[in-house]
């Protein structure tokens, strides 16, 4: 699993180090990179509480840019605006129907039918990659909501904290549906 961003140093890292922290010990392996990555940066300061406090690592993050082989090799592809999604499938077109917002595939995921996705497979990984072929089919049923997670850079604590706690409820979601 792969999760974009823009300097790869707040959200996707965020999304990176929750997702590896609720699916550890399983066959998932999540990166991250940016678009236009402060490469081998840190994740930006006043997250570092923020995914200590949720029992995530934050240490050890050095950012990273995105490349085509990246996109080639994730099973899934989660992006942090559509913006970024755009230029994922225009790097690799063919990542098209596994590149999704994360928010858009939060949403998507709660629709789909538990029993299929766990008829994908016994293990997260296995429903990872059964994702894409499993969410067409409810993407069509009014998809509406907000699919971008706001850059908070430069923002206040109160903003870092409003982007936060809008990855976690997502990278929860998605999770639980992995894990269940």
């Amino acid at each position: 699993m792969l999760a974009v961003c823009t300097g790869n140093i707040c959200r996707s890292p965020v999304v990176e180090r929750l997702l590896a922290a609720r699916l550890a010990g399983g066959d998932v392996h999540v990166a991250s990179a940016g678009t236009h990555a402060v490469v081998g940066h840190p994740v930006s300061a006043p997250m570092v509480p923020l995914v200590r406090a949720a029992g995530a690592d934050a240490g050890s993050f050095a950012a990273r840019r995105l490349t085509a082989a990246q996109v080639r090799e994730a099973d899934l592809v989660l992006t942090l605006t559509r913006e970024h999604r755009s230029q994922v499938v225009r790097l690799v077109p063919a990542a098209v129907r596994r590149t999704f917002t994360l928010l858009e595939l939060a949403r998507l995921v709660d629709r789909v039918d538990p029993d299929a996705l766990r008829a994908a497979g016994a293990t997260p990984g296995a429903r990872v990659r059964a994702l894409p072929t499993l969410v067409p089919g409810v993407r069509q049923l009014g998809d509406v909501g907000p699919d971008d997670v706001p850059d908070p850079i430069g923002g206040s604590d109160a903003v870092y904290r409003a982007t936060f706690d809008q990855i976690s409820a997502a990278v929860e979601a998605l999770a639980t549906a992995l894990r269940d």
